[in-house]
């Protein structure tokens, strides 16, 4: 078994608001655990309105689609959002 973790964070600056900024999480995460079925959440950041936060988690049996899947969904989540990928860590 393998899993494979990714912290993204995103910069959303038209978000002047905790609102504005829910509005493009929400959609981001709905439409990441639909289409991959993975775990994603929010995982910091959650009181600053412009910069969002993404935790997101890959089990596979094997490491090789793991790998694969996790660079699918940060693709896929950079070119879904309006808001701009600035930064990716995996661990």
């Amino acid at each position: 078994m393998t899993t494979l973790t990714a912290k993204l964070t995103f910069h959303i600056p038209y978000a002047h608001s905790l609102k504005d900024k829910r509005t493009v999480t929400r959609g981001l995460i709905d439409k990441t655990r639909n289409k991959y079925n993975v775990s994603v959440a929010e995982v910091g950041t959650q009181e600053v309105h412009q910069t969002l936060t993404l935790g997101v988690a890959v089990v596979s049996g094997e490491f090789a689609h793991a790998r694969k899947m996790l660079d699918d969904i940060i693709r896929y989540m950079e070119r879904t959002t309006e808001a701009e990928l600035i930064s990716v860590v995996e661990e």
